[in-house]
């Protein structure tokens, strides 16, 4: 059970309209930091879990957006001299190495970074922070789910805007701030989750110059280096309202460990650190730490993955062409295929194949998730497509 908020920031909650209901519910949220996995309202590739809830041994795990293999080779060292040093707590020395690497890596200023234990507390705490009952949440979708529960979760006014395929699949921020013109937050994942599609700076710009003088940007750039696309960092020195969340859970191989920033202006991180923040920002895995510094020194395999994803991606992407089935141009390491029907016979049969894919959007019924692999993955996956394209004639 979440321990209660002190009664100053109770009251704060109030006077921005929570009912004490709700209050209790932040609690929780803030209590349970980066492992929202155990919230009620949080999806997972669990979804997709057979009965009994574990896999077949040898499973191809094309569900969980998660990559292939581990952390970069030339980072392991590193880590492992950490580990060494595990009965020690993270000291400044390694948390701050972490933020000046972040900083050189964008050419930003350190002050601006902030790390945690993966992206998922701060994006909860974004919510948190800059929505009300009278202040909303408006999002893409589909988009990734966990500010829709969180804000569900909360019952802070949501509003989700579809995506479209005459604007190329990507956030629509006319319609967004039309959708909600008075919100406290705008979200927008890029390349998004799980369409897997770019939303331009110059869009992300308009959006920052338009929203309400209280309100925020957060841009989720958690597949970011899958894409050759910049990087929303650029627009802080002109939009004090933007925050830009990343994680090495993804590219760089490191879901298990547990590592993410937020990248804002100190107004805004203050804001979101009122909350028991500082706690969570430095209680950090010191071996996550040590191998996220020195994989951002590692420029060259970045490329190699982010080469690798894209060549592998195609080859997923001209089997399910192949086959009939639709998807949707991709920069990350996912695809949507459209199925024209419903998928669970597809799954089942994929899972029949040791493939297991991943889940749909209620929006897209029709569709399923597919996280790109190794090579030895696809060559699976396309060789499990003789079999579902049999249920698809």
């Amino acid at each position: 059970m979440a321990a209660p908020l002190p009664p100053q920031t109770q009251q704060e909650f109030q006077e921005r309209g929570f009912s004490r209901r709700q209050i209790g519910r932040i609690a929780l949220v803030l209590g349970a930091g980066a492992a929202v996995a155990g919230m009620p309202w949080h999806r997972s590739r669990a979804d997709t879990l057979p009965v009994g809830g574990t896999y077949p041994p040898g499973s191809i795990l094309l569900n969980g957006n998660e990559f292939w293999t581990g952390p970069f080779p030339s980072a392991l060292p590193a880590g492992q001299k950490a580990l060494l040093n595990g009965n020690r707590y993270l000291t400044g020395q390694e948390r701050q190495a972490l933020v000046e690497t972040a900083a050189a890596y964008d050419h930003i200023a350190p002050e601006l970074i902030t790390p945690w234990p993966g992206s998922s507390d701060p994006l909860c705490r974004t919510v948190i922070s800059f929505c009300s009952p009278t202040q909303g949440l408006v999002t893409c979708d589909p988009t990734y789910e966990t500010v829709w529960g969180v804000a569900e979760w909360l019952q802070i006014p949501l509003t989700k805007v579809p995506l479209r395929p005459d604007n190329g699949y990507k956030a629509d921020v006319r319609a967004m701030l039309k959708a909600n013109p008075h919100a406290g937050m705008y979200y927008i994942c890029s390349p998004n989750n799980p369409t897997g599609t770019v939303t331009p700076l110059a869009d992300i710009a308009w959006l920052a110059r338009n929203i309400p003088a209280n309100a925020v940007l957060v841009v989720d750039e958690a597949y970011l280096h899958f894409s050759n696309a910049p990087s929303a960092v650029s627009l802080l020195g002109s939009y004090r309202n933007l925050i830009v969340l990343r994680t090495f859970s993804k590219l760089f191989g490191m879901a298990g460990l547990r590592l993410g920033l937020s990248i804002t202006h100190p107004s805004l991180q203050n804001r979101m650190m009122r909350y028991d923040g500082i706690y969570q920002t430095t209680m950090l895995s010191v071996p996550a730490v040590a191998i996220g510094t020195d994989s951002l020194k590692d420029p060259a395999e970045i490329a190699k993955r982010r080469a690798e994803t894209k060549q592998n991606r195609k080859t997923m992407q001209d089997c399910l062409t192949h086959y009939g089935v639709r998807t949707i141009p991709s920069d990350a390491n996912m695809i949507m295929a459209d199925w024209r029907r419903t998928p669970g016979p597809i799954v089942s049969t994929f899972a029949q194949n040791n493939v297991i894919i991943g889940r749909s959007w209620d929006i897209w019924p029709t569709c399923s998730r597919i996280t790109v692999g190794s090579t030895s993955n696809v060559q699976a996956f396309c060789k499990a497509m003789e079999q579902v394209a049999l249920l698809l004639k």
